[in-house]
Protein backbone atom coordinates (compact mmCIF):
# COMPACT_ATOMS: atom_id res chain seq x y z
CA UNK A 1 0.00 0.00 0.00
CA UNK A 2 1.18 3.19 -0.89
CA UNK A 3 2.18 6.00 2.12
CA UNK A 4 2.30 9.38 2.10
CA UNK A 5 4.22 9.74 4.86
CA UNK A 6 6.88 7.17 6.06
CA UNK A 7 8.89 6.75 9.48
CA UNK A 8 12.04 6.25 9.87
CA UNK A 9 13.11 4.72 13.34
CA UNK A 10 16.82 5.60 14.61
CA UNK A 11 18.71 5.60 17.72
CA UNK A 12 19.13 9.46 19.19
CA UNK A 13 23.08 9.42 18.84
CA UNK A 14 24.12 12.32 16.91
CA UNK A 15 26.14 9.63 14.37
CA UNK A 16 22.60 7.52 14.03
CA UNK A 17 20.39 10.75 13.23
CA UNK A 18 23.08 11.79 11.05
CA UNK A 19 23.17 8.80 9.07
CA UNK A 20 19.23 8.61 8.81
CA UNK A 21 18.89 12.25 7.76
CA UNK A 22 21.05 11.28 4.91
CA UNK A 23 19.08 8.33 4.52
CA UNK A 24 15.92 10.63 4.18
CA UNK A 25 17.60 12.83 1.75
CA UNK A 26 18.31 9.96 -0.79
CA UNK A 27 14.43 8.90 -0.28
CA UNK A 28 13.42 12.65 -0.39
CA UNK A 29 15.52 12.54 -4.00
CA UNK A 30 13.31 9.58 -5.33
CA UNK A 31 10.10 10.54 -3.68
CA UNK A 32 9.74 14.17 -3.72
CA UNK A 33 6.10 13.09 -3.02
CA UNK A 34 5.95 11.82 0.28
CA UNK A 35 6.88 13.20 3.76
CA UNK A 36 9.74 11.22 5.33
CA UNK A 37 9.66 11.80 9.50
CA UNK A 38 12.88 10.58 11.75
CA UNK A 39 11.79 9.21 15.11
CA UNK A 40 14.34 8.84 17.44
CA UNK A 41 14.13 5.53 19.89
CA UNK A 42 16.26 4.80 22.87
CA UNK A 43 17.87 1.40 23.29
CA UNK A 44 18.70 -0.80 26.03
CA UNK A 45 22.65 -0.18 24.84
CA UNK A 46 22.16 4.03 24.77
CA UNK A 47 20.67 3.62 28.42
CA UNK A 48 22.89 1.28 30.45
CA UNK A 49 25.85 0.14 28.27
CA UNK A 50 28.10 -0.06 31.04
CA UNK A 51 26.28 -2.67 32.41
CA UNK A 52 25.65 -4.68 30.10
CA UNK A 53 29.11 -4.51 28.65
CA UNK A 54 30.24 -7.52 30.33
CA UNK A 55 27.20 -9.19 30.25
CA UNK A 56 28.05 -12.47 28.07
CA UNK A 57 24.82 -13.65 28.68
CA UNK A 58 23.46 -10.86 26.08
CA UNK A 59 24.06 -9.91 22.44
CA UNK A 60 25.79 -6.50 22.60
CA UNK A 61 24.82 -5.78 19.33
CA UNK A 62 21.16 -6.70 19.73
CA UNK A 63 21.16 -3.88 22.85
CA UNK A 64 21.37 -1.47 20.03
CA UNK A 65 18.39 -2.52 17.51
CA UNK A 66 15.44 -4.31 19.98
CA UNK A 67 13.75 -1.57 21.01
CA UNK A 68 13.73 -0.37 16.99
CA UNK A 69 12.90 -3.48 15.78
CA UNK A 70 10.43 -3.97 17.94
CA UNK A 71 8.40 -0.39 16.54
CA UNK A 72 8.94 -2.00 13.35
CA UNK A 73 7.09 -4.99 13.83
CA UNK A 74 4.42 -2.93 15.95
CA UNK A 75 4.54 -0.46 12.63
CA UNK A 76 4.88 2.38 14.23
CA UNK A 77 7.86 3.14 12.16
CA UNK A 78 8.19 1.88 8.46
CA UNK A 79 12.26 1.43 8.20
CA UNK A 80 15.20 1.81 10.31
CA UNK A 81 18.29 2.67 9.73
CA UNK A 82 21.36 0.89 11.44
CA UNK A 83 24.91 0.54 11.04
CA UNK A 84 25.73 -2.58 9.42
CA UNK A 85 28.32 -3.47 11.54
CA UNK A 86 26.02 -3.30 14.33
CA UNK A 87 23.43 -5.93 13.28
CA UNK A 88 22.95 -9.40 14.68
CA UNK A 89 24.02 -11.94 11.89
CA UNK A 90 19.94 -12.84 11.33
CA UNK A 91 16.69 -10.22 11.67
CA UNK A 92 14.17 -11.42 13.66
CA UNK A 93 11.21 -13.25 11.98
CA UNK A 94 9.09 -10.98 9.49
CA UNK A 95 12.23 -8.30 9.25
CA UNK A 96 14.80 -7.80 6.15
CA UNK A 97 18.05 -5.74 5.61
CA UNK A 98 15.51 -3.61 2.80
CA UNK A 99 18.76 -2.28 1.73
CA UNK A 100 22.59 -1.18 1.50
CA UNK A 101 23.06 2.49 0.38
CA UNK A 102 26.38 3.71 -0.89
CA UNK A 103 29.25 2.98 1.85
CA UNK A 104 31.17 5.72 3.27
CA UNK A 105 35.13 4.80 3.90
CA UNK A 106 35.66 1.63 5.56
CA UNK A 107 39.07 2.49 7.01
CA UNK A 108 39.95 3.07 10.76
CA UNK A 109 41.61 6.68 11.71
CA UNK A 110 43.71 8.16 14.00
CA UNK A 111 42.98 10.73 15.79
CA UNK A 112 45.97 12.64 17.83
CA UNK A 113 46.51 15.38 20.67
CA UNK A 114 49.61 16.95 18.65
CA UNK A 115 48.84 15.69 14.97
CA UNK A 116 51.52 13.35 15.20
CA UNK A 117 50.80 9.65 13.17
CA UNK A 118 51.27 6.56 14.78
CA UNK A 119 54.13 6.17 13.87
CA UNK A 120 55.51 9.59 15.42
CA UNK A 121 54.03 9.00 18.77
CA UNK A 122 56.81 8.29 21.61
CA UNK A 123 57.14 5.46 23.48
CA UNK A 124 55.00 5.10 26.22
CA UNK A 125 52.13 7.09 24.56
CA UNK A 126 48.47 6.42 25.82
CA UNK A 127 46.21 5.10 22.91
CA UNK A 128 42.43 4.99 23.34
CA UNK A 129 39.89 2.18 21.99
CA UNK A 130 37.94 -0.08 23.20
CA UNK A 131 37.90 -2.65 20.35
CA UNK A 132 39.80 -5.88 20.56
CA UNK A 133 40.58 -5.67 16.51
CA UNK A 134 41.92 -2.41 16.78
CA UNK A 135 44.03 -2.98 20.15
CA UNK A 136 45.60 -6.11 18.47
CA UNK A 137 46.44 -3.89 15.23
CA UNK A 138 48.26 -1.36 17.18
CA UNK A 139 50.12 -3.21 19.32
CA UNK A 140 51.39 -4.83 16.19
CA UNK A 141 52.49 -1.76 14.87
CA UNK A 142 53.92 0.00 18.11
CA UNK A 143 54.15 -2.74 20.77
CA UNK A 144 55.61 0.21 22.69
CA UNK A 145 52.33 2.02 23.08
CA UNK A 146 49.78 2.33 26.25
CA UNK A 147 46.50 1.06 25.37
CA UNK A 148 43.89 2.19 27.26
CA UNK A 149 39.64 1.77 26.90
CA UNK A 150 38.02 4.61 26.22
CA UNK A 151 33.86 4.80 26.17
CA UNK A 152 31.72 6.63 24.43
CA UNK A 153 30.53 8.65 20.90
CA UNK A 154 32.25 10.18 18.72
CA UNK A 155 32.22 13.77 20.28
CA UNK A 156 32.62 12.36 23.87
CA UNK A 157 35.66 10.39 23.08
CA UNK A 158 37.29 13.65 20.87
CA UNK A 159 36.59 15.35 24.39
CA UNK A 160 38.06 12.61 26.25
CA UNK A 161 41.33 12.77 24.41
CA UNK A 162 41.70 16.40 25.04
CA UNK A 163 40.80 16.49 28.63
CA UNK A 164 41.93 13.12 29.68
CA UNK A 165 45.37 11.01 29.54
CA UNK A 166 45.27 10.29 26.17
CA UNK A 167 47.68 11.17 23.45
CA UNK A 168 45.29 9.95 20.77
CA UNK A 169 42.24 7.63 19.82
CA UNK A 170 41.74 5.36 16.87
CA UNK A 171 37.85 5.66 15.47
CA UNK A 172 36.56 4.67 12.30
CA UNK A 173 36.82 7.28 9.23
CA UNK A 174 32.95 6.56 8.77
CA UNK A 175 31.45 8.00 11.51
CA UNK A 176 33.98 11.02 11.96
CA UNK A 177 32.73 12.06 8.17
CA UNK A 178 29.21 10.96 8.82
CA UNK A 179 28.99 13.94 11.72
CA UNK A 180 31.52 16.71 9.70
CA UNK A 181 34.23 16.14 11.80
CA UNK A 182 36.80 14.71 9.21
CA UNK A 183 38.91 17.26 9.80
CA UNK A 184 39.96 15.82 13.02
CA UNK A 185 41.38 13.44 11.17
CA UNK A 186 45.43 12.72 11.80
CA UNK A 187 45.94 9.74 10.00
CA UNK A 188 44.04 7.13 7.59
CA UNK A 189 44.91 3.55 8.69
CA UNK A 190 45.16 1.18 5.39
CA UNK A 191 43.68 -2.57 5.48
CA UNK A 192 46.98 -4.05 6.00
CA UNK A 193 47.91 -1.65 9.03
CA UNK A 194 44.89 -2.05 10.37
CA UNK A 195 41.99 -4.32 8.82
CA UNK A 196 38.28 -2.68 9.45
CA UNK A 197 35.27 -4.51 10.87
CA UNK A 198 33.37 -6.26 8.82
CA UNK A 199 30.56 -3.95 6.96
CA UNK A 200 32.30 -0.76 8.62
CA UNK A 201 31.22 1.92 6.57
CA UNK A 202 27.91 0.33 5.33
CA UNK A 203 24.90 0.85 6.58
CA UNK A 204 21.38 -1.16 6.70
CA UNK A 205 18.11 -0.21 6.52
CA UNK A 206 15.52 -2.44 7.91
CA UNK A 207 12.07 -3.11 7.06
CA UNK A 208 9.28 -5.54 7.49
CA UNK A 209 9.33 -7.87 4.81
CA UNK A 210 6.12 -8.02 3.86
CA UNK A 211 6.08 -4.53 3.61
CA UNK A 212 6.15 -4.50 -0.63
CA UNK A 213 6.20 -0.50 -0.89
CA UNK A 214 8.73 0.56 1.71
CA UNK A 215 10.82 -2.40 -0.14
CA UNK A 216 9.78 -0.84 -3.20
CA UNK A 217 11.27 3.04 -2.65
CA UNK A 218 14.30 1.29 -0.43
CA UNK A 219 15.43 -0.76 -3.94
CA UNK A 220 15.99 2.85 -5.32
CA UNK A 221 18.82 3.59 -2.97
CA UNK A 222 20.30 0.19 -3.08
CA UNK A 223 23.72 -0.12 -3.76
CA UNK A 224 24.24 -3.80 -5.38
CA UNK A 225 28.19 -4.05 -5.34
CA UNK A 226 28.34 -2.91 -1.74
CA UNK A 227 25.75 -5.37 -1.02
CA UNK A 228 27.67 -7.78 -1.74
CA UNK A 229 30.76 -7.07 -0.93
CA UNK A 230 28.93 -7.02 2.93
CA UNK A 231 27.16 -10.09 2.35
CA UNK A 232 30.92 -11.66 1.99
CA UNK A 233 32.53 -9.84 4.81
CA UNK A 234 29.51 -10.78 7.13
CA UNK A 235 29.84 -14.58 6.03
CA UNK A 236 33.99 -14.29 7.18
CA UNK A 237 32.63 -12.84 10.76
CA UNK A 238 29.84 -15.65 11.06
CA UNK A 239 32.39 -18.11 10.91
CA UNK A 240 34.44 -16.44 13.16
CA UNK A 241 31.54 -15.65 15.36
CA UNK A 242 32.31 -12.33 15.01
CA UNK A 243 31.00 -10.16 17.35
CA UNK A 244 32.07 -7.53 19.81
CA UNK A 245 34.73 -9.24 21.31
CA UNK A 246 35.93 -10.45 18.70
CA UNK A 247 39.32 -9.41 17.51
CA UNK A 248 38.86 -9.90 13.85
CA UNK A 249 38.14 -8.37 10.63
CA UNK A 250 37.85 -8.43 6.85
CA UNK A 251 37.66 -6.33 3.15
CA UNK A 252 36.12 -6.89 0.51
CA UNK A 253 37.17 -5.36 -2.77
CA UNK A 254 35.30 -5.99 -6.29
CA UNK A 255 37.80 -6.26 -9.44
CA UNK A 256 35.82 -6.72 -12.56
CA UNK A 257 34.53 -10.10 -12.12
CA UNK A 258 36.35 -11.00 -9.24
CA UNK A 259 36.16 -9.42 -5.72
CA UNK A 260 39.55 -9.67 -3.45
CA UNK A 261 38.96 -10.74 0.36
CA UNK A 262 41.51 -9.68 3.21
CA UNK A 263 40.97 -11.12 6.54
CA UNK A 264 42.45 -11.28 9.91
CA UNK A 265 41.65 -13.21 13.35
CA UNK A 266 43.70 -12.84 16.58
CA UNK A 267 43.95 -15.76 18.70
CA UNK A 268 45.99 -15.99 22.14
CA UNK A 269 47.41 -13.03 21.21
CA UNK A 270 49.25 -13.73 17.72
CA UNK A 271 47.35 -11.78 14.38
CA UNK A 272 47.09 -13.88 11.45
CA UNK A 273 46.04 -12.57 8.31
CA UNK A 274 45.17 -14.19 4.53
CA UNK A 275 44.01 -12.84 1.67
CA UNK A 276 42.14 -14.79 -1.44
CA UNK A 277 40.93 -13.56 -5.27
CA UNK A 278 38.24 -15.58 -6.81
CA UNK A 279 34.62 -15.11 -8.68
CA UNK A 280 32.29 -12.80 -7.63
CA UNK A 281 29.55 -15.56 -7.65
CA UNK A 282 31.62 -17.65 -5.17
CA UNK A 283 31.81 -14.84 -2.77
CA UNK A 284 30.85 -16.88 0.05
CA UNK A 285 33.02 -19.91 -0.54
CA UNK A 286 35.97 -17.47 -0.61
CA UNK A 287 34.98 -15.85 2.55
CA UNK A 288 34.66 -19.95 3.63
CA UNK A 289 38.02 -20.74 2.43
CA UNK A 290 39.87 -17.80 3.64
CA UNK A 291 38.46 -18.25 6.94
CA UNK A 292 39.85 -21.96 6.44
CA UNK A 293 43.76 -20.77 5.88
CA UNK A 294 43.64 -18.89 8.90
CA UNK A 295 42.53 -21.57 10.79
CA UNK A 296 45.11 -23.88 9.64
CA UNK A 297 47.60 -20.88 10.24
CA UNK A 298 46.24 -20.73 14.14
CA UNK A 299 46.50 -24.81 13.96
CA UNK A 300 50.14 -24.82 12.35
CA UNK A 301 51.15 -22.77 15.56
CA UNK A 302 49.87 -24.98 18.32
Amino acid sequence: MKKNKVVIGTRGSLLAVAQSKNVRSMLQEKYPEIEFEIKEIVTTGDVDLRTNWNNSDTSLKSLFTKEIEKELLEETIHLAVHSMKDMPAESPAGLICGAIPKREDYRDVVVSKTGAKLSELPAGSVVGTSSLRRTMAVKEMRPDLVIEPIRGNIHTRLRKLKEENFDAIVLAAAGLKRVGLEGEITQYLETFEMMPAPAQGALCIQCKEDDAFIREILSSITDREVEEVVEIEREFSKIFDGGCHTPMGCSGEILGDEICLKGMYCHEGVVYKGELTGKREEGKTLAQKLAGIIRGQINEQR
